[in-house]
């Protein structure tokens, strides 16, 4: 009966085992409770108990097939786990994060997209094995301000302000950009689409003007670019506050109009998105030309998917959606469900690096270690 019951939890969870051709490795349910350090007292039974009479096996358990068949050409990370993992011993891994909807569940009120301190722990662990950047819509300041560590980089508004360490500037930066390079202490601002700024304040004036006669709409000031979040907006007024900002933008033809999750944003027309992020973050930290390097981004929304692109362009790397319905027309290789999937993620990826770590210390007490991983 138990057995039962677990092959039908994890069948209620997604967790189905694909076909042989897939050679989709499914994460047992009690191999996540016994891994997550951070599941206090959850157990089996708890889980099983929010679910419909599991152990009635005449009851019919809702799946969204759909879902299940778009999982199957995009495995779940954490099924996948030990295959990546694999496929990245003697490398480098650099990792790269979204915030909203990814370290953060989607709210009603952006200014409430708190991630929580399980979350934050996972993320601080992580940074202690590898280099790690958190690359937002939001503006630096508030990503940071949610995310709340000094062992991270900051990607604010789409990758368009950047702080890093300092480097030579390469004449491309000069040559295509407009950038400010300040020195902050030890780091470095890189900022592509300062000289924007004017024309973004004054857009930002007149969205809030317009945005008042629309109930539930609230502007967002990313500094390098404007949300317009339209989450509490009546479905029926969705139209006309569309139309209210696509006024403003047709005024201003540097900048355009693009739409995200119940949010719709401005952003200067520059060659610049997340993925350039991405290589410029890369490039920074000195991976850029590294053969071993293996970048894995993780993001949910349409802006994430520049970064995808350039991971799938290497050839090598792990670009994961984080989405709980298919999404056709990503290209990402690999998904997870949700945030809270993203937390167990990241927390074996922290142990499997620390355990990696111990291995080779042991070893090289032994004077042994040609198998082991030379650098992760």
């Amino acid at each position: 009966m138990i057995m039962t019951n677990l092959a039908r939890l994890n069948q209620a969870m997604g967790l189905q085992r694909s076909s042989a051709s897939s050679k989709q490795k499914v994460q047992p349910i009690t191999e996540v409770l016994k891994n997550d350090e951070n599941s206090g007292d959850l157990s089996l039974a708890s889980i099983t108990s929010n679910l419909h009479d599991i152990s009635n096996p005449n009851k019919p358990i809702p799946s969204d097939l759909a879902y299940n068949s778009w999982v199957v050409e995009h495995p779940s990370a954490l099924g996948s786990f030990d295959r990546m993992m694999k496929a990245a011993k003697g490398k480098r891994i650099v990792v790269f994060l979204d915030y909203d909807g990814t370290l953060s569940p989607i709210v009603d009120d952006p200014d409430r997209a708190f991630m929580s301190d399980e979350m934050r722990a996972a993320v601080r662990e992580v940074a202690k094995y590898f280099p790690t950047a958190v690359i937002s819509g939001r503006s630096r300041d508030k990503v940071k301000e949610f995310v709340q560590l000094s062992n991270v980089y900051y990607a604010g508004s789409h990758g368009m302000d950047i702080m890093v360490p300092p480097r030579p500037l390469r004449p491309c930066d000069a040559n295509n950009y407009t950038t400010a390079m300040d020195i902050k202490g030890s780091d470095v601002l890189f900022q592509p689409a300062k000289r924007f700024l004017p024309a973004i304040q004054e857009i930002r004036t007149l969205l809030e003007e317009i945005t008042k006669k629309v109930e539930g709409a609230r502007v967002e000031d990313n500094r390098f670019c404007i949300s317009v979040h339209f989450r509490k907006v009546r479905e029926e007024d969705y139209g006309i506050l569309e139309e209210k900002v696509k006024s403003v933008v047709g005024k201003y033809p540097e900048f355009h109009l693009t739409l995200g999750k119940k949010v719709l944003e401005i952003r200067p027309s520059i060659e610049w998105n997340k993925g350039h992020a991405l290589e410029y973050l890369l490039d920074t930290l000195g991976f850029s030309n590294s053969s071993d390097v293996l970048p894995l981004y993780i993001g949910d929304d349409r802006t994430d998917e520049d970064a995808f692109k350039v991971i799938r362009s290497r050839g090598q790397g792990f670009p994961i959606i984080v989405s709980s319905t298919q999404k056709e027309d990503t290209k990402a290789c690999y998904s997870l469900h949700d945030p809270s999937e993203v937390l167990t993620f990241l927390l074996r990826l922290a142990r499997w690096r620390k355990a990696s770590s111990s291995s080779r210390s042991l070893a090289q007490i032994w004077g042994v270690g040609s198998n082991l991983p030379r650098s992760v």
